[in-house]
């Protein structure tokens, strides 16, 4: 794991008064993070057309079918060998957040639940003291292309939270709060809010043992749109302790403190003051994660993050010996019928229905 404070590839460390504190570079891959954040990448894949089995309808010749990373015609099967994406694996002693805002994801997991998601969708799971599950990304659309865009996020518990009960739930896009702000030429800046209040507004609360749930964490994740030439100002944050990031991930730049900030780079910037951010010469994106620090030392193998060495042994002896509840599907990489809209049944049995079809 690796953490913006002690990336070795800086481009700017501000003075004290400066309010952005350090600029790097964000390489293919996972992108340098601060606790509590553990990990946080941008997908971004071209897939073609789907087959009716929502397969690539496309030759699979030439990519390392269940370990493909290299993004050859822009996408990428991972670790899929039919549809795309992750087929079971499990985790201990974090939480993923997973924000789609283009294409579908289908998830199941050990506890019983199932969704299909998407399109401005967010998944938070607290594995806590160990769950499996799988995402899988379905081609819906025979006609193309199925473009998929995610943000997976890694967010750490703290010792006392990590061997929780599982949890999982879902934050619909529609039900994400959106600050629209025009400043006074009318350009925009659009936040929309996953976690964390902004100027009044409240998201839809994360799981129960989350450290988001905890007000004093003062957690925030945030996508920013700026239009050019856009201002907004970023608030203060209310604990002194918190650590913000400001991920430029696709567009032209932005201008932080009067620092330009060029898509492909994040940005560690203060957060205990009001900092201006003003669009650079295009529509530019950004990623927010800013929180308080969990402060407790990170042992990490793999999909288990806990505190020491034995506990990370710990989880694999409970892994093996547990399967952590074992596995309720009739393969490791489950699948909805292509006709599916957006849905969630929860281990409870609780079931939420958002689309009545997928591409329609």
């Amino acid at each position: 794991m690796e953490s913006v404070a002690s990336h070795d590839c800086s481009e700017h460390t501000g003075s004290l008064d400066d309010p952005v504190l350090q600029v790097v570079p964000l390489a293919v891959g996972p992108w340098p993070t601060v606790d509590p954040f553990l990990f946080c990448v941008h997908h971004l894949d071209f897939y073609p057309a789907g087959t009716e089995a929502m397969t690539p309808s496309a030759s699979l010749d030439g990519r390392a079918i269940g370990q493909d990373f290299a993004g050859k015609d822009g996408w990428n099967m991972y670790h899929g060998s039919g549809v795309p994406g992750f087929p079971q694996h499990p985790h201990r002693g974090f939480e993923t957040v997973t924000f789609v805002r283009r294409g579908y994801i289908d998830h199941s997991d050990s506890l019983g639940a199932t969704a299909r998601f998407g399109r401005g969708d967010v998944q938070w799971m607290t594995a806590g003291g160990g769950v499996q599950h799988c995402e899988m990304f379905p081609l819906l659309d025979t006609d193309g292309p199925n473009t998929l865009e995610l943000f997976q996020i890694w967010l750490n518990l703290p010792r006392v939270d990590k061997m929780v009960e599982p949890y999982f739930t879902m934050l619909w896009g529609e039900d994400l709060p959106v600050l629209e702000h025009s400043d006074d030429q009318g350009r925009a800046v659009r936040v929309e809010v996953v976690a964390g209040r902004l100027a009044g507004l409240t998201p839809p609360a994360p799981p129960p043992n989350s450290w988001a749930a905890r007000p004093e964490a003062d957690l925030a994740i945030w996508h920013v749109t700026a239009e050019a030439g856009s201002h907004w100002t970023l608030p203060a944050a209310s604990a002194p302790e918190t650590v913000r990031t400001v991920y430029v991930f696709d567009g032209a730049s932005v201008f932080l403190g009067g620092h330009e900030i060029p898509a492909g780079h994040g940005a560690v910037v203060r957060a205990d003051v009001p900092v201006e951010l003003v669009g650079g010469d295009d529509t530019t994106e950004c990623l927010v994660l800013q929180g308080r620090p969990i402060g407790e030392p990170v042992a990490q193998y793999g999909p288990f993050v806990m505190n020491t060495r034995e506990e990370i042994e710990a989880a694999f002896a409970d892994y093996r010996a547990t399967q952590f509840g074992g596995w309720p599907w009739d393969s490791p990489d489950p699948t909805h019928p292509r006709s599916m809209g957006r849905f969630a049944r929860h281990a409870d049995g609780r079931l939420e229905v958002r689309d009545s079809d997928a591409v329609g």
